[in-house]
């Protein structure tokens, strides 16, 4: 077995690691203009490929209800900070306090798993 089941500690790990590489395959799918740039797309979807391993890794020991809603709620709060902070996009008090609800959320699943 090339690797063990991981640790709660470290499928949280794992788990982090597959939502940060969300956030970059977002980011860089917006870069491959409908997948017609080769160098973007090609490193969209590795990204994306090691986004899923890493989940996938966190699974062995999560229950995958918390693993979807985690990865999916540091995509979604990641994505929307990366595009407030870097793409000009609009940063209205609505839209700031619902990226707080789902780092909450996440905050909720982690520590509600102890």
């Amino acid at each position: 077995m090339l690797f063990r089941s991981p640790t709660p500690g470290g499928a949280w790990l794992w788990l982090t690691a597959a939502g940060l590489a969300e956030i970059g395959w977002v980011v860089l799918l917006k870069r491959t203009d409908g997948f017609s740039r080769p160098w973007p797309s090609a490193a969209t979807v590795a990204t994306m490929v090691f986004s899923f391993f890493c989940m996938s890794q966190s699974l062995r020991s999560l229950p995958m209800g918390t693993v979807y809603a985690v990865w999916t709620g540091i995509g979604a709060a990641g994505g929307l900070l990366w595009g407030i902070a870097l793409e000009g996009e609009p940063a209205g008090v609505v839209r700031i306090l619902c990226v707080g609800l789902i780092l909450a959320g996440v905050a909720g699943l982690r520590l509600g798993g102890r």
